[in-house]
């Protein structure tokens, strides 16, 4: 069994994040997307994984290297445009050859991990096995039609949705895949849809098996969505306290980094922060992700992820439910009258008030 993990794309709905660092390399609980399916391929026994990565991408090799210090033998596989999953599959052909293997879309964080999944797929002995989620917006997904316990169907982002259920981006295929992705033409948008795909090995007799998801999934495009999953990764925050706390009170579960100081402060867990961080009399709620070499003086935060070497300085109003990327200051301003002074980047999403 192989793994091959998807790290492409553009992120557009996470600009202007997006246009300097992978959104597969923006994190979760301190830790990069993108290594939690690694985490998961590695602890169901896997050792080959392929990335996919955009033409001339070497953000992603520099973040996980050969994969030895994860247990696994990665190799980077170039897409030269986004053409589809299918097409992603297509080209990874040469590195998967005639083994079975988990496609897993990188930017997919959920509970539990992928080894049962592969226990169900090995057992049915299907050519095809679709891990399914429950959800309240399925047309936003590839959906199934299912009759009994199996799936007669497959429709790419229905406007009238056969069932509540998306198919989520793990899927478990043998080789017949390739001769489906081979196959198939590129839908309305030029691109080769993997529900076409898996319609395809339907079509031609092949055994398409399905597990639920009982826990939490989430596909994280949005950026609402990354901060649901930050959200539900932290509610299962394993404690460590390796900083110096003064003077504060810390209530619920809060992971503190080496080298971070936290004085005259308060803070909610589930909370974690990294290492080198300050905080100063301040307030740091519930579900917030700091990460390394941050500074949150004098200012409120919670429900938020800040990445490296962020500062927020004498801020009155509370932030919340925010996005905060690498090297930012935000700062409260001393001049009269009262003004806001920005500095906002393209596809910027500000809220004052």
């Amino acid at each position: 069994m192989k793994a091959l993990i998807t790290a492409g794309g553009h992120g557009t709905r996470l600009r202007p994040i997006t246009h300097t660092k992978n959104k597969h390399l923006i994190p979760i609980a301190n830790r990069t997307m993108l290594s939690y399916a690694l985490e998961y391929a590695a602890e169901a026994g896997i050792t080959e994984a392929g990335i996919i990565v955009n033409q001339g991408d070497t953000e992603i090799e520099g973040e996980f290297g050969s994969g030895s210090d994860l247990g696994l033998n990665i190799t980077y596989i170039q897409q030269e445009a986004p053409l589809g999953l299918a097409h992603v599959v297509k080209i990874a052909e040469p590195f998967i050859g005639d083994e079975n293997f988990i496609f897993y879309l990188g930017d997919n964080i959920l509970v539990g991990g992928i080894r049962k999944f592969i226990d169900e797929f090995e057992s049915n002995g299907s050519n095809c096995h679709l891990v399914l989620s429950k959800v309240s917006d399925p047309e936003r997904f590839g959906v199934p039609e299912i009759e009994g316990d199996k799936i007669i169907g497959v429709e790419e982002k229905p406007t009238k949705p056969k069932s509540s259920f998306a198919v989520t981006g793990i899927y478990l295929y043998d080789s017949s895949i390739f001769e489906a992705v081979n196959n198939i033409k590129p839908s309305a948008r030029g691109e080769l849809e993997i529900s076409d795909a898996h319609q395809y090995l339907l079509d031609n007799g092949r055994n398409v098996s399905f597990s639920e998801i009982t826990g939490w999934w989430k596909d994280t495009g949005k950026a609402s969505d990354l901060l649901e999953a930050n959200r539900l990764v932290l509610d299962n925050l394993k404690e460590e306290r390796s900083g110096t706390v003064v003077d504060s009170t810390l209530t619920g579960r809060v992971s503190i980094g080496k080298g971070t100081k936290v004085t005259g402060s308060t803070i909610r867990g589930p909370a974690i922060l990294g290492k080198d961080v300050v905080v100063e009399d301040a307030y740091i709620g519930p579900h917030t992700a700091i990460a390394d070499g941050c500074r949150i003086i004098g200012s409120e935060i919670e429900y938020s992820i800040l990445m490296e070497r962020t500062s927020i300085v004498d801020i009155q109003t509370r932030i919340e439910s925010s996005l905060i990327g690498h090297d930012a200051e935000v700062t409260r301003g001393s001049a009269k009258p009262k003004s806001h002074r920005l500095l906002i980047g393209d596809q910027s999403r500000i809220q004052l008030s």
